[in-house]
């Protein structure tokens, strides 16, 4: 990941958000009965697999390919079975179609053999959109971050259900950060077109789960994060989980920071604004809402934003005991220390930056993976 710096948007999208949601649900309800009436009738997709309800997935940075081992390769060696595959992004800034990473190299169906392996193993994949990459790539409507490039929801829709039907998945991960968090107009047709791949996924008997991945800080998601929310509830979204990241939180004056209790902290920041989102919802519904990513090692920020694997046995035991819905590291293959030169070293693709035994991230996190009785 890359620094996530606070814009003064964030207050003028939340405004032109709150503005149009109106306007907006009214948009939605016409292209949804439209995209009803021509659509193919309902049956249930005999591959449908659904997760566990407590997941950890962690992300797996599809960019390093092919200089990286295979997504299966990778399971195999940590035991790490359930992965969430980072970026799918826009082919152009004017496109309405994607390719991991939006390269041409890496089409839609780079992994369809490498992820029908994973599952021979027993695990699954989550497709991840957007990125920091993304999302701040250009000016507005001009990014890789598809509702920022697209401007057809009907087309991003469409995006969202090509990726569930040629994966096979039933989670969307999108990953919504710097200027993609305060650009109301993206904002609004990704919401749009999720709401519409929703319904076409339930008239296949699919219950497409949809994870927003959100930058957060001590004092929560912040203006920008909950205006991404509200909309999505104003534009019928059904959000099955909000993923913060536990890093990069950029606060000098904090000094070394205790990662595992910020992100605590954070949670329960983020617990006390769900609630509010979701008054018709308990306390302990709200909690199963909610995930959290962490960084193993250094940060960008540098090392007083370090996370060591006691920091993540702690978030675990935390995540356990509030029942929360996913866990996840940034990035599976930054686990591992790495030559010596990677010591020290903030925010490597490949290496955490500190002494640690190889997966022990991972072999510390996997077993938070189980269903809910």
């Amino acid at each position: 990941m890359q620094p996530r710096f606070r814009l003064a948007l964030a207050a003028a999208a939340a405004a032109a958000l709150l503005a149009g949601a109106s306007a907006s649900a009214s948009a939605s309800a016409s292209a949804s009965a439209s995209a009803s009436a021509s659509a193919a009738p309902s049956h249930r997709s005999s591959w449908l697999r659904p997760l566990p309800s407590r997941l950890y997935a962690p992300y797996y940075e599809s960019y390093l390919a092919p200089q990286t081992p295979s997504v299966t390769a990778t399971a195999r060696a940590s035991g790490a079975k359930f992965m969430t595959i980072a970026f799918l992004q826009s082919k152009g800034t004017k496109s309405c179609a994607v390719d991991w990473n939006g390269a041409a190299s890496q089409p839609l169906t780079y992994y369809d053999a490498d992820i029908a392996s994973l599952r021979k193993l027993g695990g699954d994949v989550i497709p991840s959109f957007g990125g920091y990459s993304a999302d701040t790539s250009g000016s507005h409507d001009h990014g890789t971050e598809i509702a920022d490039s697209c401007t057809s929801v009907q087309q991003i829709a469409a995006v969202y259900e090509r990726v569930v039907q040629t994966l096979r998945v039933t989670r969307l991960d999108m990953d919504v950060e710097s200027n993609a968090e305060t650009y109301a107009a993206g904002i609004n047709r990704r919401n749009e077109a999720i709401a519409l791949a929703q319904r076409w996924a339930a008239r296949r008997g699919i219950r497409l789960q949809i994870q927003f991945t959100l930058p957060v800080e001590p004092t929560g998601l912040g203006s920008a994060g909950l205006s991404v929310l509200r909309n999505a509830i104003a534009d019928g979204v059904r959000v099955y989980s909000v993923n913060i990241m536990v890093f990069d939180y950029y606060l000098p004056h904090e000094g070394v920071m205790n990662m595992s209790k910020t992100a605590i902290t954070c949670a329960n920041a983020v617990h006390a604004e769900l609630a509010r989102l979701y008054p018709r919802l308990n306390s302990r519904q709200i909690w199963r809402m909610e995930a959290m990513t962490m960084l193993p090692g250094i940060s960008d920020f540098g090392k007083d934003e370090t996370t060591t694997v006691h920091d993540a046995r702690v978030m675990l035991a935390f995540e356990q005991k509030m029942q929360m819905n996913f866990l996840s590291i940034w990035a599976i293959q930054r686990d591992n220390e790495g030559p010596r030169s990677c010591r020290g070293q903030a925010d490597s693709n490949t290496c955490s930056g500190i002494r640690q035994a190889p997966w022990a991230f991972d072999h510390a996190l996997v077993p938070f993976t189980r269903s809910f009785r």
